[in-house]
């Protein structure tokens, strides 16, 4: 025991590889977390909110679900809503109703935007086309023009056969 207790005391007074690595990590560790500190402590630009006074309103109105969304004249979206997202579920979601909750909240993200003009572009055939632009109107949005941008197939794809029973 006397040999070992020598040699410890004698490793431990001199340097060696082992412990000069462990100095050596904790410092890079601690200029690592400077920094992190100090990228942390930087704060974010304000988001510059662009003024849009008109723009586009795209209606799209199926079967299942209505979805409106608001863009400026390029064609960027600016504010957007569907039924889904308002909480409505199942077939609760093309309704006219439905339609109208939906320019609400969207019209209310639109406001920091200022948009006061749309033009309106409805797509589809669902029940939401009409309640959604009556709702434009109530939300003190000025309409400036109204088109119907359905697709329609040109004798496009052919039928399938008739089932026979």
């Amino acid at each position: 025991m006397n040999d070992e207790e020598t040699t410890e005391s004698i490793l431990a007074g001199m340097p060696t590889e082992s412990k000069s690595e462990d100095v050596s990590a904790t410092t890079v560790k601690s200029e690592k977390s400077d920094k992190v500190s100090s990228t942390k402590r930087k704060s974010k630009k304000k988001k510059v909110v662009h003024q849009v006074a008109t723009g586009q309103a795209h209606i799209q109105a199926t079967y299942n679900n209505t979805i409106v969304t608001f863009c400026d004249l390029n064609g960027n979206v600016v504010a957007t809503s569907s039924a889904g997202a308002c909480g409505f579920k199942g077939p609760k979601k093309s309704t006219p109703y439905a339609a109208s909750v939906i320019v609400k909240a969207a019209a209310e993200r639109l406001k920091p935007y200022g948009m006061v003009d749309v033009q309106v572009f409805v797509r589809g055939v669902g029940s939401g086309r009409e309640g959604a632009i009556r709702a434009m109107h109530a939300n003190d949005l000025n309409i400036i023009s109204i088109k119907d941008v359905t697709p329609i197939p040109h004798n496009g794809c052919r039928p399938k056969k008739v089932r026979r029973v």
